[in-house]
């Protein structure tokens, strides 16, 4: 009988690898780049990722997209969230991906003592980008529903997320966080919350981040606790943790989402994915 469920989970493994390595067939990556007058034209460089079908018919006035905003962490470009943007793109989503620090900013220098660690300023600056980019996303693409956005974050980007929905709550849809560490959770209940916990002794949650598991109920906040480390969670972490990731986030907006289905693969080429650059860990201060 063991056998047999440890044969079945296999086949579920391999079968979730194929639908979202199928799905990156029909999902198109560009990136774009704004500036932002206010901030003397700072440039935000944004990845979109678009489902090629859905774009078409958003193009023809036929469907209206919905959004799903991505922010990365620490010292980590926002290209290197791919294998969460295909998720959101394969269910018909527009993924926007803001690059929040540029070589040109100064280091962050973290404050033990004050809000968020002293990072509300690299914070604010990120609520400021994605504002940014939800305006000028309406003049590239505007059958999109920029008004309430998903909202995902890994890290300092997770931080960023929870900020931006306890600001703007009613700009918010859902929130999906990978880690974040400085800003409690939202607990007013007005969105679903999921949020996937590393097992990293090298990145500690800050006391009070995250809520007990009564109001976690009440508010409907999913808290995923894992066994990877803090920076599996991007593009170049191993595939057991990203393939995890993916399929309880696809579950997740599958149980929240009435209307939207992810691409039909049963027909795509099958390939396997070739492996990303490695990167070296960045020093543990996210």
């Amino acid at each position: 009988m063991k056998r047999g469920i440890a044969v079945l989970v296999s086949v579920g493994a391999l079968c979730g690898v194929a639908y979202f390595t199928a799905s990156k067939w029909a999902i198109k990556h560009e990136t774009v780049t704004f500036y932002d007058a206010s901030r003397d034209n700072r440039p935000v460089p944004v990845d979109v990722a678009v489902r090629r079908d859905k774009e078409m018919q958003a193009n023809a006035g036929m469907i209206t997209l919905p959004v799903a905003v991505i922010n990365h962490g620490n010292t980590v470009k926002n290209t290197e969230y791919g294998f969460l943007a295909n998720v959101f793109a394969a269910r018909g989503y527009l993924v926007v991906s803001p690059q929040h620090d540029l070589p040109t900013d100064p280091p962050m220098v973290t404050k033990p003592g004050e809000l968020y660690v002293g990072r509300l300023p690299q914070i604010l600056r990120g609520v400021a980008n994605i504002h940014l980019a939800m305006q000028e996303m309406k003049k590239v693409q505007p059958n999109a529903d920029y008004s309430r956005v998903t909202m995902v974050g890994h890290s300092m980007g997770g931080d960023i997320t929870m900020y931006f929905a306890k600001q703007y709550p009613d700009e918010v849809k859902k929130v999906v966080t990978l880690d974040n560490l400085r800003v409690p959770f939202v607990t007013a209940g007005k969105f679903k919350i999921l949020s996937f916990r590393s097992h990293d002794p090298q990145f500690k949650t800050d006391p009070g981040v995250i809520p007990t598991d009564e109001e976690c109920e009440k508010a409907g906040i999913q808290v995923v606790k894992t066994d990877f480390q803090h920076n599996d969670m991007r593009d170049t972490g191993p595939d057991d943790a990203k393939n995890s990731i993916q399929g309880m986030l696809d579950k997740f907006l599958s149980d929240t989402d009435s209307s939207i289905a992810p691409v039909d693969t049963r027909s795509a080429p099958p390939k396997i994915l070739e492996p990303g650059p490695v990167a070296l860990m960045a020093p543990a201060k996210s």
